[in-house]
């Protein structure tokens, strides 16, 4: 072969090789046969002798090149896709056709195209086919494509995206496939649906069982509180209160005469002798509203009481609030914003009791007209009348069942009234004028005399179980020994807890005891005045306390030292530690 008259720049360069010199445009479309290249030197492979300076790079580079077998040779060179046919890219040659290497199989003619970058790394100029295949020599001589694979290598189309294990997990599962047949498939697939299911009905049988065993609790307290049979004994657990611990909130001009406490224990409302009424944030000591009182004959104008308030009641629900006062009127409020709804009237003396039926809007009150009425507060509406009692009523309590139990004064009687069958039952055991009365369970109650005595009462004794006599002690009136009287009462709902007031300078606690039949003195709650009214909170962790210069009812007596004012006093229970003696046997 001749070389051309001129030489392509490349020529001489390190970056063109001499196979790629030998494939170029002046070979033969079959090229020479591998029998000669493998045969031929140096110079007999590229179109002349050797350049100088180049035998030593090239010759290299020839001697690796033409070392593989002649099956393996499909050496080709893929055109730069922004260079000219012929063209210089700046590492090697570039053309628009392919290199052609024929393949010899025993003397046969067959032909076999391929395509890609050959030895070296660098384009080449070459003519023929517009296929190439990368491949490169493997370290046994065996041609491997670019990523180092064997060309014979059958190569999966997901091995490329897909890791060893994510392969191996599917094999594992077309293996499965092919092993079990659909109706073991099914089968397997039933079998686990039926553990999920059985996993999840254990877990949600263990939260139904505890969800139940609370249930349980509360049905059973609820069927024991509505027999009037619950009885939780906290009393032993109440520790002595400490004096200084004790919250005053003044606000009341004259005597407070009732309070009542919010269902929630947030707020209590409390009223006054000066027709005032007041709703304070239990936390906080804050008046949040008042209704301050007006004038005899102002009650058309005038928002609040005219004349002493002698009770209140608030709805279960902490909706309504109801008052009555001397004026033989009964005021309806709504307890969030203290504004004023309705007013009742139809007694014809002063009202003296007022309480809400548990669950309901259905108020009772009592008069000193001696009798009872029923009303419908959400519908403002008067139900009915109870006669029965041979003098004014001092006092009136209710739970949810539709009764009511009254305190009847001066002819010492306490009275169950059952408002569907319209009768009363009637209990007797004080000897003076009985002025305040409170329920403990549906089935007992707890009364106080002006005699000095407290009562306790079951709904099927017409005697009281119990009976503490000068429970406050006595005083010296005028030269003449007497008790004090029991002004108020309060029971810790369904509890053995109680509390009564005086003005004793105390408060006393008790614990009923033995099933109800017996009072026992707990502690003594210093408090100077009249004691006017008293209420536990809802959780029982304080007792509030209304106190008064005079009686709620009267006049007889005033206490200078003393402040119109209501107390908080905190109640802290023991923690109970488990004995190994088992529960205390009272």
């Amino acid at each position: 072969m001749q070389l051309p008259a001129t030489l392509p720049p490349s020529v001489g360069q390190p970056g063109c090789s001499p196979l790629r010199r030998s494939l170029g445009r002046g070979s033969t479309p079959e090229g020479p046969t591998a029998g000669e290249l493998l045969g031929t030197s140096t110079t007999e492979c590229g179109r002349g002798a050797a350049l100088p300076g180049q035998a030593g790079l090239q010759g290299a580079r020839h001697r690796r090149c033409c070392a593989l077998p002649a099956r393996f040779l499909r050496a080709s060179c893929a055109p730069a896709s922004s260079a000219q046919p012929g063209a210089w890219s700046g590492r090697g040659w570039t053309a628009g056709r392919r290199c052609h290497v024929r393949r010899q199989h025993g003397g046969s003619g067959g032909r076999q195209e391929s395509q890609g970058p050959a030895w070296g790394g660098s384009a080449a100029a070459g003519g023929g086919s517009p296929r190439s295949d990368p491949q490169v020599s493997g370290a046994e001589g065996r041609p491997r494509a670019a990523g180092g694979r064997p060309l014979d290598e059958e190569v999966s189309s997901d091995s490329e995206t897909e890791g060893p294990l994510h392969g191996r997990r599917r094999r594992e599962e077309a293996e499965e496939e092919v092993e079990e047949t659909p109706q073991e498939k099914k089968l397997r697939l039933a079998k686990l649906y039926l553990e999920q299911l059985r996993q999840h009905e254990e877990a949600l049988a263990e939260e139904e069982e505890a969800q139940q065993d609370l249930i349980g609790d509360r049905l059973q307290e609820d069927v024991l509180e509505q027999k009037g049979r619950l009885q939780r004994l906290v009393a032993k657990d109440v520790q002595p209160p400490d004096p200084a611990s004790i919250r005053v909130f003044r606000g009341h001009h004259l005597s407070v005469t009732c309070l009542v406490i919010s269902p929630d224990d947030r707020f209590i409302f409390s009223a006054s002798k000066d027709g005032s009424l007041i709703k304070w944030e239990v936390e906080s000591g804050k008046k949040l509203c008042v209704v301050p009182g007006g004038k005899k004959g102002t009650e058309e104008r005038h928002m609040g009481h005219a004349s002493h308030v002698l009770c209140m009641a608030i709805s279960s629900d902490g909706k309504y609030l109801a008052t009555g006062d001397r004026n033989k009127l009964i005021m309806i409020w709504d307890a969030a914003t203290c504004k004023r709804l309705h007013i009742f009237t139809g007694h014809r003396d002063a009202v003296s009791g007022l309480s809400f039926r548990k669950g309901t809007h259905q108020l009772y009150s009592a008069s000193h007209d001696r009798c009872v009425k029923v009303w419908n507060v959400s519908e403002n509406a008067y139900i009915e009348t109870l006669f029965g009692h041979q003098d004014v009523i001092t006092g009136l309590d209710s739970l949810s069942r539709e009764c009511c139990v009254t305190a009847g004064g001066r002819d010492g009687t306490v009275r169950l009234w059952k408002i569907p069958e319209e009768s009363q039952l009637v209990f007797c055991g004080h000897q003076g004028s009985i002025d305040c009365i409170q329920l403990i369970n549906e089935e007992h109650m707890v009364s106080g005399a002006d005699d000095g005595s407290v009562a306790l009462w079951s709904g099927t004794k017409k005697k009281p179980l119990a009976l503490a006599r000068q429970a406050h002690g006595m005083q010296d009136a005028q030269g003449l020994q007497q008790p004090y009287w029991i002004s108020a009462v309060a029971a810790l709902r369904n509890s053995d807890l109680l509390a009564t007031g005086s003005h004793s300078t105390s408060v006393k606690l008790w614990k009923c005891s033995e099933g109800f039949r017996k009072l026992e003195p707990l502690w003594d709650i210093p408090l100077v005045g009249f004691v006017n009214s008293l209420k536990f909170s809802a959780a029982g962790d304080f007792l509030v306390a209304g106190i008064g210069q005079e009686h709620r009812l009267g006049r007889w007596w005033r206490i200078k030292e003393a402040k119109n004012s209501i107390c908080i006093i905190p109640l802290k229970r023991r923690t109970t530690v488990p004995s190994s003696e088992g529960p205390d046997s009272s």
